[in-house]
């Protein structure tokens, strides 16, 4: 934020649905099947959350006048001149963060299939995560001690709500929809917020509501569909509640030789599958002959 504009961060911060596609297909996390339609139309609709959040950060269009929201303010941001090369420099790490949180999605989808345990990963990444900041809050803030003062302020309650709901919850829930959806499923909803931010802004803080933001809310609905419908198949179960499989017939023929009073017999087994999932098994010993 301070080496570029916060434009520039927020439109960066919002490819992290396109960049996590394409590692998930790289690791093959991700079934894609070109000549799919629901392939394509998981393409499609990653494209389009990442078009829309664009849209909603670059475009701002007219302002639309809301009975509640404050009429006459413009809420533009003006930033200071940034030099070229603290353009580039900033653009280079916003790219890297994007970039390190997408493979961070990654690695906590491969690390659900040999650890499946939501609770205990949060626990684990809540912990090194804090034990990680800690350490660099001490080399950030060497001899400044009244950074490590409490205070009963809003400050304090944003790092609250940011380290229960946003890191302890999030993490969990987004663990739990992971191991059932795969990283893409769970990054795609992330353009979502700017929606959510958009319509709370309007209502909470009377901000004024541009014809760009529904815009670009529309193409990120439109685009979340696509990637739901398209991911439905993916992971459809092959035994469906109300899924009927026909019997399968499995005959075996049993020669036994009993000394004094041996028989042939014919076994018939017939196992069928009901729609709740319980398997039936009939046995019909037919008696063909004694010696």
């Amino acid at each position: 934020m301070k080496y570029t504009t916060a434009t520039f961060a927020a439109a960066m911060a919002n490819i992290l649905p396109a960049l996590t596609f394409v590692i998930a297909c790289f690791f093959r996390l991700e079934k894609v099947k070109v000549m799919s339609i629901r392939s394509q139309a998981k393409i499609i609709g990653t494209l389009a959350t990442v078009a829309g959040a664009m849209i909603m950060t670059l475009v701002q269009g007219p302002h639309i006048n809301l009975p509640w929201t404050r009429s006459g303010i413009d809420h533009a941001h003006h930033h200071g001149e940034v030099s070229l090369h603290h353009t580039i420099k900033g653009a280079i790490m916003i790219t890297i963060g994007c970039l390190a949180w997408a493979c961070f999605m990654i690695l906590q989808a491969i690390t659900l299939k040999t650890y499946p345990a939501e609770l205990s990963l949060t626990a684990w990444i809540c912990l090194l995560g804090t034990a990680e900041g800690a350490a660099l809050a001490l080399v950030m803030e060497k001899g400044n001690s009244s950074a490590w003062a409490i205070k009963w302020d809003t400050k304090f309650l944003a790092a609250a709500y940011s380290g229960i709901f946003c890191s302890g919850i999030a993490y969990y829930v987004q663990g739990v929809v992971m191991k059932e959806r795969g990283p893409v499923f769970v990054t795609a909803f992330s353009p979502l917020s700017m929606v959510m931010v958009a319509i709370m802004s309007s209502f909470i803080l009377a901000e004024q509501m541009f014809l760009g933001r529904i815009v670009g809310a529309i193409v990120i609905v439109l685009g979340l569909y696509f990637v739901v419908w398209g991911k439905a198949k993916d992971y459809k179960s092959p035994l469906g509640e109300d899924q009927e499989i026909m019997p399968i017939k499995q005959s075996t023929l049993l020669s036994e030789n009993i000394i004094g009073n041996g028989s042939n017999s014919n076994l018939e087994v017939v196992t069928s599958i009901v729609p709740n999932g319980k398997a039936v098994e009939e046995g019909d010993r037919e008696l063909l002959g004694r010696k």
